[in-house]
């Protein structure tokens, strides 16, 4: 589903951000700077009354009379607040996504998004999520790129009964969307990896207890994104959250973290930057509660295109940041601190790995995210089956499951390929990521799941028996806001419509390319290339991505990468 208020899609992006526009003494709307006087309609509703008052209402008023009984403001504002978006209307092509009104486009069902901080999870919430998929949601099921599931058509008169299943199993849709501190991005293997440095799930059990929910930090300037990871893999792609952690050993103090902030894509990606200080973990919830506290306090709330943290840190920089930081929001000043080394192994935990206490870690993928209720509850089955009752999602639209004794495994995996889940994918499969598209999503200009899908099985076919030396991931985007995180990827795709030829249109995308985050082939995050007039039509994913990386192995150095092949080839070798 989408980012909350993006740009329209007939913007283009830009390299860099643009800074907010300012004119001399005109407000920016930083609340500790302008006053808290509200400068546009968002501003104006959420002083008046909260996102989080909304719940009492669907569960008094809303559920009870139906649909067409929610107040607009309700339903296209706070309801997020409580992880509900309606989702598109069937029908509606994309050609008219950017030119219909919200409630022309809009179905009466809704996205409920299920959040999972950390992405651990037990069999029994699995179990419980799985029956919502199956008995309210027509047994949609996706994983999400942030760790969550969404499931779909869900209606308003159910809402109430799945937030008592959910939160009876301590499961929360609480601030999964809204202008808050969403999901916390946690390492998958998190307490049971061989190579970790710390295990920081205590640190995100503790921060979403204390403070999400908290009303004083529920209308931030635009959503607030938060990753903590102790694994040397470095898991929770740091470089685009807005505040993240990544474990460090720091020569006199010990093992605490590096502290990242003002990363973000959408249509003015950044990536975020170093402040050069040490967390230790005592101090990971007060710098947590400073970073967003001065976001609340300093962001840019008069624009909601420019309001997120990465547009403060650009007008900024990271010095002045970290000394309002220190002076007005912690106890204290941090000492300064060592950068994390570059990455020791892949991070989406794909395949079978060894745990500290001599059991197995099983990474499995779905097609680009999309499960079923049926696969959940039959995964649930399994687990159990085999000794386990604990597994995690991961930022990758992946699965990571938790404590299966050796002997159990290659039958595990047999019938994890039986329900659809793959511990030994392709390369093309584990490495291709999709967002929701056109099927659910009103910013949503062409279809997702499917275009990518196709290509996968068509690539495998195609390059069954091509020796390609690393896996070359493809992000597939319905829209150019980037949930698929099209900008870091080595192929990543932007969908909009393209002319046919006959004076129509025909659904397709614009090609990013030899874009990154830090990985073990990689030391740092770059944003993809783009080439002028570079496009590719929905039925000509597979024909493209199958040119290229043939050009790429043809052409590439020794040890080159497909993201430094792509950025130094010509362009006619790129088309």
């Amino acid at each position: 589903m989408p980012k909350e208020d993006p740009v329209s899609p007939n913007q283009t992006e830009a390299a860099t951000p643009a800074r907010p526009h300012r004119q001399a003494g005109r407000p920016n709307g930083q609340w500790k700077v302008d006053g808290t006087a509200p400068l546009n309609g968002n501003e104006v509703w959420k002083q008046e009354d909260g996102g989080l008052s909304v719940r009492e209402r669907v569960e008094n008023i809303y559920s009870k009379q139906g649909f067409d009984s929610i107040e607009g403001t309700d339903l296209h504002g706070r309801m997020r607040w409580w992880g509900l978006y309606t989702q598109r209307k069937p029908g509606i092509d994309g050609g008219k996504t950017a030119t219909l009104e919200p409630h022309e486009l809009e179905d009466k069902y809704f996205m409920l998004r299920v959040r999972i901080d950390g992405g651990q999870l037990t069999t029994t919430q699995l179990r419980v999520i799985g029956e919502i998929s199956h008995e309210f949601g027509r047994d949609s099921a996706d994983l999400t790129d942030r760790q969550n599931i969404q499931l779909h058509w869900i209606r308003i008169e159910d809402v109430p009964e799945i937030w008592t299943r959910l939160e009876a199993v301590g499961l929360q849709t609480t601030e999964a969307c809204g202008d808050v501190p969403r999901v916390i991005l946690g390492s998958p293997v998190a307490g049971i990896a061989a190579d970790e440095l710390i295990d920081p799930s205590g640190l995100i059990t503790d921060i979403t207890a204390r403070y999400i929910g908290d009303e004083s930090l529920a209308n931030l300037p635009r959503k607030f994104k938060t990753a903590i990871t102790g694994s040397p893999s470095q898991d929770v792609v740091h470089e685009i959250n807005d505040i993240s952690y990544v474990a460090v050993d720091h020569p006199e103090l010990g093992i605490g973290f590096d502290l990242w902030v003002g990363g973000g894509l959408s249509t003015a990606p950044r990536l975020a930057e170093r402040l050069g200080v040490f967390i230790s973990p005592d101090r990971v919830a007060e710098v947590w509660h400073g970073v967003a506290s001065l976001f609340r306090d300093y962001g840019y709330r008069r624009l909601r295109n420019k309001a997120r943290l990465k547009f403060l840190l650009a007008d900024w920089g990271p010095e002045k940041f970290r000394k309002v930081l220190e002076d007005e929001f912690l106890e204290s000043p941090l000492p300064d601190g060592p950068a994390a080394p570059p990455p020791t192994r892949p991070g989406d935990h794909v395949g079978v790995h060894k745990q500290t206490d001599g059991r197995y870690y099983i990474g499995v993928t779905p097609f680009v995210g999309r499960v079923s209720g049926p696969t959940l509850l039959s995964l649930a089955a399994l687990l159990e089956a085999n000794g386990s009752t604990r597994l995690r999602t991961t930022p990758h639209q992946k699965l990571v499951l938790l404590d299966i004794p050796e002997e159990n495994v290659e039958s595990l995996i047999v019938a994890l390929d039986e329900i659809g889940l793959a511990a030994r994918p392709s390369l093309f499969r584990r490495s291709t990521i999709a967002c929701t598209g056109i099927e659910y999503c009103k910013l949503a200009i062409v279809e997702t799941k499917k275009s990518a899908t196709d290509a996968v099985l068509e690539l495998e076919k195609r390059l069954a028996s091509i020796d390609v030396p690393q896996p070359i991931s493809l992000h597939v985007n319905g829209c150019p806001n980037s949930c698929a995180r099209i900008q870091t990827a080595d192929i990543g795709l932007k969908g909009q419509l393209l002319p046919d030829g006959n004076g129509g249109q025909v659904p397709g995308f614009q090609v990013h390319l030899g874009g990154g985050l830090a990985s073990h082939e990689r030391e740092e995050a770059g944003l993809g290339r783009t080439v002028r007039g570079l496009k590719v039509t929905a039925d000509d994913i597979a024909d493209y991505v199958e040119r290229i990386v043939l050009r790429f192995l043809a052409d590439r150095g020794e040890t080159e990468t497909f993201a430094v092949w792509a950025h130094r080839a010509d362009e006619e070798a790129l088309q």
